[in-house]
């Protein structure tokens, strides 16, 4: 082939990659289904036996209307904790799902008990699957990874405390232990990787933890927020942080509920403000755009069928995010109990995971509007959590 042939074809080549960038993998979401745990009509919680659980990758990048499962793996899950308890690395290479409860038979009953594993899942391998078990502090709980992709954060419920964890390669690994003081439910980086934020679920606090390379310290710094904060996230630019205020440890209760906004360029960081939202938010998303953020309501869905706050289906409180002011411009009607969601990585699109129906409710995403497409992804259980890849 002459030189100025193979240049017209070099040429030719790089035109075909810029018009479909799709080409260069897919874009991926995790999902736990949890199979143990239900609500009976009174709202008390049933415990059912293990085995049927499973972790649901799934192709969003494709056709984001029309999302296809590429693998079910079964891998043990819980409802137990915030919808934040997997992460996948930035480059969807490998994806960590914490498992913070282990499942005891009592008699003819079964019960919950703090379990200690990490899974790691080979998202390269096809079909991906579960390659090793990572065991770190007692019911491990919300966790985050780093935009470099070679960090993870946990936070481990029942031991007070964040588990350090190394990626390199396909190899987890336990490096550090950090004591916290309180029950923490999640813990997520800032986007310079600098600094980390953890939510100190019944202190009704944030604590700020400070990153240098893999050492993570804490000077006991806490930020009061609003009651019972369950989950949290930072901004794309960093300059804010948002947290889910749940407001009655975990569960609805038909009375009004907030999220705080945190300013993270102030020095210290403080909460500026808080936001009314509704019942119970307990998932917890904010756009790639940075336009807007999201949360789940749980709106009585796990209340009495006669309660009078009870509600067949959740809501999705939309915020507005203009510099530093977060405003609730709309909500969203979605099926029962809403636990995880995520944006797709344009932010045009956003799944949201309904819990007792077994579905995810895929949105579509116009500025500040967001709108329900009617389309759904059928689920092979119960879904008790989802997260996208880091940004």
């Amino acid at each position: 082939m002459s030189k100025h042939r193979w240049n017209r074809v070099a040429v030719l080549l790089a035109l075909m990659l810029a018009t479909f960038p799709c080409v260069a993998g897919a874009q991926l979401m995790i999902v736990g289904n949890d199979e143990k745990f239900t609500v009976d009509d009174a709202g008390k919680v049933v415990f059912g036996a293990p085995g049927k659980d499973t972790i649901s990758i799934v192709d969003i990048g494709t056709n984001p209307e029309s999302p296809k499962i590429l693998v079910n793996l079964p891998l043990m899950n819980t409802i137990i904790g915030p919808p934040v308890n997997l992460a996948i690395t930035p480059d969807e290479r490998l994806a960590i799902v914490a498992n913070s409860m282990n499942w005891v038979q009592e008699g003819a009953a079964w019960k919950p008990v703090p379990d200690n594993k990490l899974y790691v899942i080979d998202l390269k391998a096809k079909p991906p699957k579960h390659i090793a078990t990572v065991e770190v502090g007692k019911q491990p709980s919300g966790l985050s990874i780093n935009a470099r992709g070679d960090l993870a954060l946990v936070a481990n419920r029942a031991d007070n405390s964040i588990g350090v964890l190394s990626i390199r390669h396909d190899e987890v690994k336990l490096i550090d232990t950090v004591p916290v003081g309180d029950v923490v439910a999640h813990v997520v980086f800032t986007p310079d990787g600098k600094r980390a934020l953890a939510v100190k679920f019944p202190a009704h606090k944030v604590a700020v933890l400070n990153v240098e390379g893999q050492k993570v310290t804490y000077d006991k710094y806490d930020m009061p927020v609003g009651l019972w904060p369950y989950n949290i996230n930072v901004t794309p630019n960093g300059k804010l942080a948002i947290t889910a205020d749940n407001g009655n440890a975990g569960r609805s209760d038909g009375h009004i509920d907030t999220v705080s906004v945190i300013d993270l360029e102030a020095n210290p960081p403080r909460v500026i403000d808080r936001v009314v939202v509704g019942d119970a938010p307990e998932g917890l998303a904010i756009s790639p755009t940075g336009e807007i953020a999201v949360a789940m309501l749980l709106n009585g869905n796990d209340g009495p069928k006669n309660a009078w706050f009870y509600n067949r289906n959740g809501r999705v409180a939309v915020l507005k995010i203009d510099g530093k002011k977060v405003t609730k411009v709309g909500e969203v009607e979605v099926r029962g109990l809403p636990e995880g969601a995520v944006f797709s990585p344009d932010g045009r699109y956003l799944y949201v995971g309904n819990f007792i129906d077994s579905d995810v409710s895929i949105l579509k995403v116009e500025g500040t509007k967001v709108t329900d497409t009617g389309k759904r992804l059928q689920l092979p259980g119960h879904p008790a959590s989802m997260r996208g890849r880091v940004q």
